[in-house]
């Protein structure tokens, strides 16, 4: 905890409220709000893509983005505050395989992430200037594959963590 001594002892765990369960209800509602923002913006950003988008659609697209990595940066600050201090404990999440698939989900996705935002980057340059960004067939076919995939990605996400708040795949127990 010595990373967090700058924050405030009602964060971590203390009389916040009148009680410890604002605080580890906080961090989980952002957990959550984050994991819905990220979702919601994949399926819009599914939706719209297509070749040759027109100036409204393309600036929608960018924007989505950015409200997807924010969203993205959140889940991921939510879910180590979670790990570290507000959930189960650090050693209930480690020590179960399922926590190291959902991580490694959460990462796949992430990368694979990438492509399209640099190509949302991309667009905002001829954006800026008043011109539409060329998006060919083959581009925006594979910009719905990877969206595809990522969707698919997060919406095993909540499985796996469903999974892992009943103790399936944690050693000795029965559900693992």
């Amino acid at each position: 905890m010595a990373g967090f001594a700058a924050l405030p002892p009602a964060l971590l765990g203390g009389d916040l409220f009148g009680s410890p369960v604002f605080s580890r209800a906080a961090v989980a509602y952002v957990h959550y709000l984050s994991f819905m923002l990220c979702f919601g913006a994949l399926v819009l950003e599914r939706r719209l893509i297509r070749p040759n988008p027109g100036k409204a659609d393309a600036t929608l697209m960018v924007i989505t983005d950015v409200v997807y990595g924010m969203a993205a940066l959140a889940l991921l600050v939510s879910g180590i505050l979670r790990v570290l201090y507000f959930g189960q404990g650090s050693d209930f999440y480690t020590g179960n395989p399922l926590f190291w698939w959902k991580v490694a989900l959460y990462l796949g996705v992430g990368g694979l992430s990438l492509y399209p935002t640099v190509t949302y980057i991309l667009w905002a340059i001829p954006l800026r200037k008043g011109e539409l960004p060329q998006v060919s067939e083959a581009l925006a076919a594979r910009l719905a594959w990877i969206l595809n995939i990522e969707l698919v990605g997060f919406a095993l996400i909540p499985l796996l963590a469903t999974l892992m708040a009943r103790g399936v795949g944690l050693p000795g127990t029965l559900a693992g």
